[in-house]
């Protein structure tokens, strides 16, 4: 067992700022998991393109208002505090906080902790999860 304090991960490469965002890895791929855990704030008036092609996504806020709008049927869902959205399907989405939002992140397959989104708003397929032949 060990216990991990958010204390002890602000500052290190754990720590990622996004510009809209910005995200305190917590459990990470080489904690042996199977999932990766972040607490996540997003700034109040910004939307952020993503769209996690390799990884799904459950999304708990814990504060603040915004909404999740899917990009593949233009639907819209109102986020807010206490309640999670899934995004099971790998779905493409635009995030815009209304206010100030804090949230707890799981990503399966777990991230490294140091990933950044790419052009596309997605985390990069992890090296062990690469095809043989590409």
């Amino acid at each position: 067992m060990k216990v991990v304090k958010l204390a002890d991960i602000i500052g290190t490469n754990r720590d990622v700022d996004g510009g809209n965002w910005r995200s305190q890895r917590i459990v990470v791929e080489s904690d042996g998991m199977g999932y990766s855990l972040h607490d996540t704030q997003i700034k109040a008036g910004t939307e952020t393109h993503l769209w996690y092609k390799y990884h799904l996504e459950s999304v708990y806020v814990i504060e603040g208002e915004g909404e999740v709008e899917t990009v593949k049927d233009g639907k819209v869902w109102p986020v807010k505090q206490y309640e999670c959205y899934v995004l099971d399907k790998n779905d493409e989405h635009l995030l815009r906080a209304k206010t100030d939002m804090r949230m707890v992140c799981v990503f399966n397959p777990p991230v490294t902790g140091e990933e950044v989104h790419d052009e596309d708003g997605a985390y990069p397929l992890p090296e062990h999860m690469k095809p043989l032949n590409s």
